[in-house]
């Protein structure tokens, strides 16, 4: 996996397309990306939300709005896994994303394959271009698939 950019050049990139789309430059919505590129793995806008409240006075339309800013932004990326609520994860670096969920316990697992980015990459899909994607296999773990023969 690719290491990550220093937190500064994250910071930059959000100013930069803050003032492409003319939105507004506000201290909470930098302490949300902040926030955000502070977690090592998935999470929620209630969870961001918790996070600033000791910090900042900010509601959580203003954490669900700026999410959404930084989706555009393409420095988080969303993802409805079971269904029920959406989770995220930065992406400043990352173009493709792929997952092993266990239908079991929930259990999610980030990986990496060279010949199914590869394969992704030089597939042409007439009149589409493609600029980032998701991969999501369901199965079962191992510790479910054990518990499942008792």
């Amino acid at each position: 996996m690719k290491e990550e950019p220093p937190y500064e050049t994250v910071r930059q990139a959000f100013s930069d397309f803050l003032a492409e789309k003319k939105y507004r430059n506000t201290p909470e919505r930098y302490a949300i990306l902040e926030k955000v590129y502070s977690y090592d793995g998935f999470f929620d806008a209630e969870m961001i939300f918790e996070s600033l409240q000791n910090e900042y006075r900010v509601s959580r339309a203003t954490v669900y709005n700026t999410l959404e800013i930084l989706s555009e932004a393409r420095l988080i990326v969303s993802h409805l896994f079971d269904n029920t609520k959406v989770r995220y994860e930065k992406c400043f670096t990352k173009k493709s994303h792929h997952f092993l969920i266990c239908s079991g316990c929930g259990k999610i697992k980030e990986f990496s394959d060279k010949q199914i980015s590869a394969a992704i990459q030089v597939k042409n899909f007439k009149g589409f271009e493609i600029s980032h994607y998701t991969l999501t296999l369901y199965g079962w773990c191992n510790k479910c698939k054990r518990m499942m023969k008792k």
